[in-house]
């Protein structure tokens, strides 16, 4: 595998910015079980996305998805959008804007990777989990499946928190909680807007610990995303809290899951 390190100027947030990328490779590395060859046709891409404390380095760090990925024809690209929860802020930047727009065309541009939606997924851990189901949900047309891992699934939360400073945090980006609700950043309110659209659905991967703070919100997400018709993956762990060991395993279910060619 190759591992890329990326600095850009992105016209959408109007500041240089980083991405990762992790592209397979044909030859035999040491310690590495891959073979064959990387071929000629534009690679698969999944767009790993980070959590709210982290940043595009983190996966690297702290999984081994650079050695997960070199089996798989895939490219891996993560992209820094701090802690923006992927949105176009009502006080900041258009982060939303970046990683569903702008982002596709520079990696298309910069790497051989494929714009065929059959061959382009999203998946994230916390934040990065509500980020890819935003992108599944908000651009069916373009993605053919997204995997939540621990994911932020609903933020009214965080949105009316009690800590001052989480609630001011959230109003920053999202506003109050009358603009969140219904929106097109609220995915309870994205995943009927999706289903009714005429666009094919994207499969749909929820993985949650059951000892993990977010795992009610995500067991109630569940049976709201089944009954609107979407085909559904649950993944669950006994005790499992919101902690790296957990993500490191799950994460190779999910490229399991993705069914791509093998190299």
């Amino acid at each position: 595998m190759a591992l890329l390190h990326t600095h850009f100027f992105s016209t959408s947030l109007g500041q240089a910015c980083s991405l990762d990328v992790i592209l397979p490779e044909a030859h035999q590395g040491i310690g590495i079980e891959t073979s064959g060859s990387a071929g000629s046709d534009p690679l698969p891409v999944l767009y790993l996305l980070h959590g709210l404390s982290d940043d595009h380095t983190i996966w690297q760090r702290r999984t081994s998805i650079e050695r997960y990925a070199a089996t798989r024809r895939l490219a891996v690209v993560m992209p820094a959008v701090h802690r923006s929860f992927y949105t176009d802020q009502k006080t900041g930047y258009r982060y939303w804007t970046f990683v569903s727009e702008e982002l596709p065309r520079v990696v298309q541009h910069f790497f051989h990777i494929s714009a065929r939606r059959e061959d382009t997924f999203a998946a994230g851990l916390s934040m990065g989990g509500y980020g890819a189901l935003k992108l599944g949900l908000r651009c069916p047309d373009r993605f053919a499946a997204v995997a939540s891992l621990s994911g932020a699934v609903d933020l009214t939360g965080f949105i009316k928190s009690v800590d001052p400073e989480r609630q001011a945090e959230g109003r920053l980006i999202f506003g109050s909680y009358e603009d969140y609700h219904g929106s097109d950043d609220d995915l309870y309110a994205l995943a009927g807007k999706a289903a009714s659209s005429g666009n094919p659905k994207p499969r749909i991967f929820l993985a949650c610990g059951s000892g993990d703070f977010l795992y009610e919100a995500n067991l109630a997400f569940r049976p709201h995303l089944e009954k609107l018709g979407f085909d559904v993956t649950w993944s669950e762990k006994a005790g499992a809290v919101h902690s790296w060991d957990y993500w490191d395993e799950t994460i190779q279910q999910v490229l399991d899951w993705l069914q791509l060619q093998s190299l």
